[in-house]
């Protein structure tokens, strides 16, 4: 009785197929930029031919990488996204596969746990992404060996940190506000464990408090349209408000079409100003003004720190830029 070969067919088998050497195809694998175009193609389609799989274990081992990164993101929705597309697409330029986890369904997540699961698995680095804080997040230390990246607005002794500029992003939105003449303006805040919503919110109170102005608490959502149309149908009682800044587009959104409800004209009597740039193809002719954030550029530094050899820890900061459109002016008072 013949046994049959289960293991798969061999570097071997794709030479003879091929009809090149061993080492032809070794080098395909490992260092497919050394090999002339017509050859690596050859060996390629003979690859694909057989179902040959490259042993990346193997692989590992003479190059000393995986050519993966491990990708945890501690929830994984709304804004996330482009975060997540940012990464993905620096990965896939730099030739790097993206192994994800992320919590599961009610879970606490931690950096260690975190780390523990995806240090099990073959990956070069790992990237955390943060929306919001963990109880581990002063204590952890990273895995010898295994650099560690963490996508937050705040500075973390062991790791470098990667975060688009948000309370940053709050001062250049309500600086171009008092450039118009503003001078009382409010904010509405999304959830207030989200990381984000706090640094947003930190700036408008900041940007105010430098020139003078009055800071008058936030109004207070969910991220979602709904809260913010009725945020927006509290600040329409408010006299002096000119202008608002509201947490996410979409918050600002209903904010908007509150403020109209209440017979306000956008800009003319209230200015308004989203964050994320998200509505472009999801609301037709929206006019809204918004902070828009380059997760491009975000993905390539979080990134490029992951690949690099072990440096000191630090921060970087992703500028943002306001996309100025229909939905602010000049205050008429």
């Amino acid at each position: 009785m013949t046994r049959k070969n289960t293991s798969g067919p061999s570097m071997v088998d794709v030479a003879r197929e091929a009809g090149v050497s061993l080492k032809t195809v070794s080098r395909v694998v490992n260092e497919p930029g050394t090999v002339r175009t017509s050859t690596r193609e050859a060996v390629e389609a003979a690859m694909s031919r057989l179902g040959f799989r490259t042993n990346y274990a193997a692989r590992s081992l003479k190059l000393g990488s995986y050519k993966t990164v491990g990708l945890v993101f501690f929830e994984l929705k709304g804004g996330e996204m482009s975060v997540l597309r940012g990464i993905t697409s620096a990965a896939a330029d730099n030739d790097y596969a993206i192994t994800l986890l992320t919590g599961r369904e009610g879970e606490q997540l931690t950096l260690g746990e975190a780390s523990r699961r995806m240090s099990t698995l073959a990956v070069d680095a790992m990237i955390f992404n943060l929306g919001q804080m963990v109880e581990d997040f002063e204590t952890y230390h990273p895995p010898t060996g295994l650099k560690t990246v963490i996508v937050t607005p705040f500075e973390h002794a062991a790791c470098t940190t990667v975060s688009d500029d948000q309370t940053g992003a709050s001062k250049v939105a309500v600086e171009r506000l008092i450039e118009l003449g503003h001078r009382e303006i409010r904010f509405i805040a999304g959830p207030d464990e989200s990381l984000a919503s706090r640094n947003r919110e930190s700036g408008w109170r900041e940007a105010l408090q430098v020139t003078g102005l009055r800071v008058v608490e936030p109004e207070r959502g969910d991220w979602g349209a709904d809260s913010g149309y009725e945020a927006g149908a509290r600040l329409a009682q408010d006299a002096n408000c000119t202008a608002v800044l509201a947490g996410n587009d979409h918050m600002a959104l209903g904010a908007m079409q509150a403020l109209r409800d209440a017979g306000k004209q956008i800009p003319v009597d209230v200015s308004v100003i989203g964050f994320d740039d998200s509505l472009e193809g999801v609301v037709p002719n929206a006019q809204l003004s918004s902070i828009r954030f380059n997760h491009a550029e975000l993905g390539a530094r979080a990134l490029e720190e992951a690949l690099l050899a072990d440096t000191d820890p630090r921060r970087i900061l992703v500028q943002p830029t306001l996309i100025e459109r229909a939905s602010i002016g000049m205050p008429l008072r």
